[in-house]
């Protein structure tokens, strides 16, 4: 079945990955059996092999000879078995490619394969508050790839966003890459052994290092002491010279093979374990080659791979040089290695293979970690069809206008809001009560530009946005080792927020509850100041707040700001009920007194002075408080 004929009776997702598995394990169940069937013939042959090997021991019965005939027979069982296991290996992976693929259709991916915490940087200004890297997190959710390259690209788009062009490149190839169901699950089944071998890092810096020993003079020089070696040998059997010519330059080449020893050994014994790597990437990258794209960003990659010569068979070429260097560990065969340099002839011709190579296999491993990226992309895809992309807007005004945004870690049905930022309003601000559904806005609002930007479909009915940073403040956390409170915490990144505004591209912001970590009057003037100051540098971006005294933000920073609100509803027996619809206007109603009487904390409710909202323009029109001198501090400066 090609990729073009593949599901396409069945173009539902969840139908073809279940009709797939069902083949594959029908695959993998008569491998089994072919596989018990070669196990019980080896045995009985060898159990031949013995009786004859009695037969022949016991009073002559049989000649020795007729153990020719199991020996042969064992060796070709031997072989065809290898043959089976590594296809029954192959069949039991796209099994899992399938059951993964359910998995995460199903909501039951967390916990899933690799979750990427090896990128996680707490000073990313978005990555922890969005939960893109960890267990259950929007890497472990996408990630497909099997090889260390594909995981750092795929982090490196989730945590960098790319620009309009770049984006569209993407786009075009996972679409490409979505319609290959058969490439991506052939790619993941090969990279199943790199996981284990490939460190890209590792790897690249054997492929780039230094030459150990000299390619040119000390390759020729060895080449001619090993053919006068032979050649005087050759010689003295033939009676056409003395004993002494072979004797002499055989201990020569013993003598040159001692000096430089220590050089050969580092060598070889430390490209084994790259030849192995290699072995496994040379078959992905091999297939990328014989895939015939239409995306013009996946036939770029594709050409670029014919650029660097053609990578199954120069990696063979490796293979064959260190399997050649296993031969001198053989002890029939070590004094023969010996006496005609062979681990010197070995080393230095792989020193020259990492001269022609080197910078091919960092080629490789670029193009194999875009290609597994791109792949990851396409099978979110693939199984949510009616997700677009988002359309990149380009101009001056910074844009992000979604319709019906979902969270794509939360399952399906849950609740879509409509979210719209850009000329006016800059900001919105979501108030409402504890547990109605703010935080999660913001994150949803978050991630979602995450994936456009790295060049996935969105959970969206549509979504606009120009190209942006993104930083947030959902989980600033204080530090006791460091000294360090939240409400520093906080302010420290919103400094960078700050920072992050003033450069070449808008910034999106979320901030969730504002300030809340110091008192009432600081926390209004210190958020008007810096909200002000936010929106003169184009930026836009949501807060959240269950303060209905800041709440009247927008009121004052309107039409650059807006309010918006949750609801949620107290039933007859106490429980509280969301619907985490998305509404107009600032929230009017609190749940925090309800919540702890739900949980058994019976609170009375003291009264408090009745008027109006703080004023939130202090004298001079510029709020004083610490915090907002430290974020603004050299505001007319960088202006």
């Amino acid at each position: 079945m090609t990729d073009a004929s593949a599901c396409s009776a069945n173009p539902d997702p969840v139908r073809c990955h279940r009709e797939r598995l069902e083949e594959r394990r029908e695959d993998t169940a008569r491998l089994e059996g072919t596989d018990l069937r070669l196990s019980r013939a080896r045995l009985a042959t060898a159990l031949l092999a013995v009786a004859l090997v009695l037969a022949s021991l016991w009073q002559g019965w049989l000649s020795a000879w007729w153990l020719a005939a199991p020996a042969a027979l064992f060796a070709v069982l031997v072989v065809v078995h290898n043959r089976v296991l590594r296809l029954l290996q192959a069949a039991s992976r796209r099994v899992g490619w399938h059951e993964l693929g359910l998995a995460r259709l199903g909501d039951g991916w967390v916990g899933r394969g690799p979750a990427g915490e090896r990128f996680q940087d707490a000073d990313h200004p978005y990555a922890f508050d969005l939960d893109i890297l960890g267990d259950g997190s929007l890497f472990q959710l996408l990630t497909t790839g099997q090889t260390a390259a594909g995981e750092e690209t795929l982090a490196r788009w989730l945590l960098e966003g790319a620009d309009a062009a770049t984006v569209r490149q993407r786009q075009a190839a996972v679409r490409d890459l979505a319609s290959r169901p058969l490439f991506r699950e052939e790619l993941y089944t090969l990279g199943a052994d790199v996981r284990a071998a490939v460190d890209s890092a590792r790897l690249a810096e054997w492929a780039t290092a230094p030459a150990q020993l000299d390619t040119g003079w000390l390759r020729t020089a060895a080449a001619a002491l090993s053919a006068a070696a032979v050649a005087a040998l050759a010689a003295w059997l033939a009676g056409l010279a003395p004993g002494a010519l072979p004797a002499v330059l055989i201990l020569v080449n013993v003598v040159v093979g001692g000096f430089r020893r220590g050089a050969v050994s580092r060598v070889l014994h430390g490209s084994a374990e790259p030849a192995r790597e290699l072995a496994v990437l040379g078959a992905i990258v091999g297939r990328v080659r014989r895939e015939s794209f239409a995306a013009d960003r996946l036939r770029q990659l594709a050409g670029d791979l014919g650029e660097t010569g053609d990578p199954v068979r120069t990696v063979r070429q490796l293979g064959r040089l260190i399997e050649m260097h296993d031969w001198q560990h053989n002890i029939l065969f070590a004094p023969i290695a010996a006496c005609v340099l062979w681990g010197l002839h070995c080393a230095t011709a792989v020193e020259a293979w990492r001269a022609r190579h080197g910078q091919a296999v960092t080629a490789w491993l670029r193009i194999a970690g875009e290609i597994e990226a791109l792949a990851s992309l396409a099978t979110y895809h693939f199984g949510r069809p009616n997700q677009p992309f988002p359309e990149l807007a380009e101009g001056e005004t910074p844009v992000c206008d979604g319709e019906q945004l979902a969270h794509p870690l939360l399952p399906a049905g849950a609740v879509a809001n409509d979210v719209a930022l850009g000329a006016e309003p800059q900001l919105l601000v979501v108030s409402g009560s504890n547990m109605a559904g703010k935080t999660t806005l913001l994150r949803t609002v978050g991630v979602n530009a995450v994936l456009a930007l790295a060049g996935a479909p969105v959970r969206a009915r549509r979504l606009r946005l120009t190209p942006l940073m993104i930083g947030g403040t959902l989980r600033v956390q204080d530090s006791l080792l460091d000294g360090r409170s939240r409400f520093y915490a906080e302010i420290t990144r919103l400094r960078r927020l700050v920072d992050m505004a003033r450069g070449p591209a808008p910034l999106l912001f979320l901030l969730d509850e504002l300030f809340h970590g110091t008192n009432s009057s600081d926390r209004l003037d210190g958020a008007h100041g810096v909200l002000r100051y936010l929106l003169e540098l184009r930026a836009i971006g949501l807060i959240t707040t269950h303060d209905l005294a800041l709440a009247a933000l927008a009121d004052r920073l309107a039409p650059a700001a807006a309010n918006v609100h949750f609801e949620d509803q107290l039933t007859a027996g106490g429980a509280m009920t969301f619907d985490y619809r998305l509404r107009p206007g600032r929230s009017t109603g609190t749940n925090a007194l309800a919540l702890m009487a739900a949980v058994g904390l019976e609170v009375s409710r003291a009264s408090a002075p009745k008027g109006d909202l703080l004023d939130l323009d202090p004298p001079g029109g510029k709020p004083s408080t610490a915090a907002t001198e430290v974020l603004l501090a050299d505001r007319d400066d960088r202006l």
